[in-house]
C-alpha cells in the first residue's frame, strides 16, 4: 500500500476506534502510526489495541508505527463546600495547604511543591484558563491571588502555571508504569507530556534503552526556553498546542509552530503537528475552511506528520476525519508552491558528516538528474532520516531487515518502509533496491534510482557510499 503523499498521518485511538475493523479502515483511510493516550487507557486495554494494531499489520503487509502518550503530571485544586464557586474579577483568592473543603476565598492546592515555586506576579490557570489568577504574596503554606478573569470553578479543576518551572520530573509513578508495560508491549514511539527540561526527556529514554523512541510535547513555555537543548535530547518533537495555547497567548502559537518545525528540520528530528486540525469533524462529516487550511499549513511546512486527537478517538466521524486529512496532505503536495516552500527551508550546509553530505549529495543528483526514487538500505533508520531531513523531490524508499525501525519510520516524512534481510553485497544491494523500487510503483523497467548505504552493510551510521542503478526487467 503505497501512500501518494510524504506527511504522515497519526491516529490517536480511543472509544469511537477501538476495534480491528475500525482500525484497519483508518489505516485504509490514511493513518501511518496510532496513538494510545494513556490518560484514557489502562495496560489492559493499550495491549488489546495494541494487538489488533498488529493483526492489521499482519493483514496488509505494510509496518505500522505505535505511540503510546504518557499522561505526565496532572495538576488540580482540591475540592469546595458547596462543590463549586463563582470568583469575581479583582477579588481576593488563596491557594493553600489546608485540606479542609474551599470556599470563594480559598482552596486546597494538594501540591507542595507548587506552593514552594509559586512567587509575586505569577500566573496561575484554572480550568484550561477560564479563571486566571495572579499571585501578591507566597509561602510554602499559602499563596495569595488577585482574581483577574473571574468565574465559575468547581471540584478538582486542573491547574496551568505558565511563569513557574515545576520542581518536578515529567514523569510520575503511574508514567513509569505506563512506560514499562509499553515497552514490553512493543510500541515503537513513547511521548512524554509537559517537558520543561531535557532532563525530561533524558529520563525517559535511560528507561527505555532503546526499545522505543522518544518523542517531547511542547506545551509549556519553559520548554520554549530550552528548546534547543530538548530538542537535541529528543528523538522528535510535538507542537502540542491545545496546552501551549492555555499556557501562553494564543496570538503566539502558530510562529512558535514554525519556528519548532523549522528548527526539528535542521537538526533531522521529526516534527508532528497536533491538537484541533478538524476539531470540528467530531460532529461534522465535513470540516470548516479553516480546519482545512491549518491542515494545509502544516503540510506546507513541512511538518513530517499531523495528528487527530478526538477526531478519531471519540468522534462520530473518525474514519471520514482521516480520510478529509489524508485529501488535503495530498493536494497540498501536488500544488506547485509547495516545492518552492519545501526547497527554500532547507538549510544552506549540511551537517560536517560523511552521512550528512551523503544524503544532501543524493537529493541532489536525484533531483539533477529526474531520477525516481532514493532507495535507502539502513539498520537503525538513521540514514532514512538523514534523507528525509533534506525533504527530496523524489519518493524515500527505505530497505531494512529490522522491524521495528520500519514501524519507527512510519512518522517521518516521505519514507517508505519496507522489511527485507540485508543486502550481501554491493551488487545485490542494486539489484534489490532496483526490484523493490519497481514493485512499490516508484520506478519501471529503464528508470534510474540512486541507493545510499553504509558499508559494510549491517553497521549502523555508517552511512558511506552512493550508487546510480537502473530498474531492468530482471528486477
Amino acid at each position: 500500500m503505497r501512500r501518494l503523499r510524504r506527511c504522515k498521518i497519526l491516529a490517536t485511538l480511543g472509544p469511537a476506534s477501538c476495534d480491528k475493523e475500525t482500525i484497519a479502515a483508518l489505516h485504509a483511510a490514511g493513518a501511518d502510526i496510532f496513538r494510545i493516550n494513556m490518560s484514557h487507557a489502562d495496560h489492559a486495554g493499550m495491549r488489546e489495541r495494541i494487538a489488533m494494531i498488529r493483526e492489521v499489520e499482519q493483514d496488509v503487509g505494510r509496518p505500522i508505527g505505535i505511540l503510546i502518550d504518557l499522561q505526565g503530571p496532572k495538576l488540580r485544586i482540591g475540592a469546595f463546600g458547596a462543590d463549586s464557586v463563582v470568583l469575581a474579577r479583582g477579588a481576593a483568592f488563596a491557594l493553600d495547604a489546608d485540606k479542609t473543603p474551599g470556599d470563594a476565598t480559598r482552596v486546597h492546592l494538594p501540591h507542595p511543591e507548587i506552593l514552594r515555586a509559586l512567587e509575586p506576579g505569577h500566573t496561575v490557570l484554572i480550568d484550561d484558563g477560564k479563571v486566571r489568577l495572579e499571585i501578591e504574596t507566597a509561602t510554602a503554606e499559602c499563596a495569595r491571588a488577585r482574581v483577574i478573569v473571574g468565574g465559575r470553578i468547581s471540584n478538582r479543576k486542573g491547574v496551568s502555571l505558565p511563569d513557574t518551572e515545576i520542581p518536578v520530573a515529567a514523569m510520575t509513578d503511574k508514567d513509569r508504569s505506563d512506560l514499562e508495560a509499553g515497552l514490553n508491549a512493543g510500541v515503537d514511539w513513547v511521548a512524554v507530556s509537559f517537558v520543561q527540561r531535557p532532563d525530561d526527556v533524558a529520563e525517559v529514554k535511560k528507561i527505555a534503552r532503546g526499545r522505543a523512541l522518544v518523542l517531547a510535547k511542547i506545551e509549556k513555555p519553559q520548554a520554549i526556553t530550552r528548546l534547543d537543548e530538548i530538542v537535541e535530547m529528543s528523538d522528535a518533537l510535538m507542537v502540542a498546542r491545545g496546552d501551549l495555547g492555555v499556557e501562553m497567548p494564543l496570538e503566539k502559537v502558530p510562529g512558535l509552530q514554525k519556528r519548532i518545525t523549522r528548527l526539528t528540520r535542521r537538526l533531522g528530528k521529526p516534527v508532528v503537528v497536533a491538537t484541533q486540525m478538524l476539531e470540528s469533524m467530531i460532529q461534522s462529516p465535513v470540516p470548516t475552511r479553516a480546519e482545512v487550511s491549518d491542515v494545509a499549513t502544516a503540510v506546507f511546512e513541512g511538518a513530517d506528520a499531523v495528528m487527530l486527537s478526538a477526531e478519531s478517538a471519540a468522534g462520530q466521524y473518525p474514519v471520514e476525519a482521516v480520510a478529509t486529512m489524508n485529501r488535503i496532505a495530498e493536494e497540498v503536495e501536488t500544488d506547485s508552491v509547495y516545492r518552492d516552500v519545501i526547497a527554500g527551508q532547507r538549510s544552506a550546509m549540511p551537517q560536517p558528516t560523511g552521512a550528512d553530505a551523503i544524503a544532501v549529495a543524493a537529493r541532489d543528483v536525484a533531483e539533477t538528474l529526474d531520477l525516481k526514487a532514493i532507495c535507502a538500505w539502513t539498520s537503525s533508520g538513521s540514514t532514512a532520516f538523514r534523507i528525509a531531513r533534506e525533504r527530496p523531490e523524489p519518493p524515500i524508499l527505505a530497505l531494512t531487515p529490522n522491524r521495528d525501525t520500519a514501524r519507527r519510520l512510519a512518522l517521518v516524512w516521505g519514507v517508505h518502509a519496507i522489511v527485507t534481510k540485508d543486502a550481501s553485497d554491493i551488487d545485490d544491494m542494486a539489484r534489490r533496491a532496483c526490484k523493490f523500487s519497481n514493485r512499490e510503483g516508484f520506478s519501471k523497467e529503464g528508470d534510474r534510482i540512486v541507493i545510499i548505504a553504509g558499508v559494510p552493510f549491517g553497521t549502523p551510521g555508517a552511512t558511506n557510499m552512493m550508487r546510480i542503478a537502473f530498474s531492468s526487467a530482471e528486477n
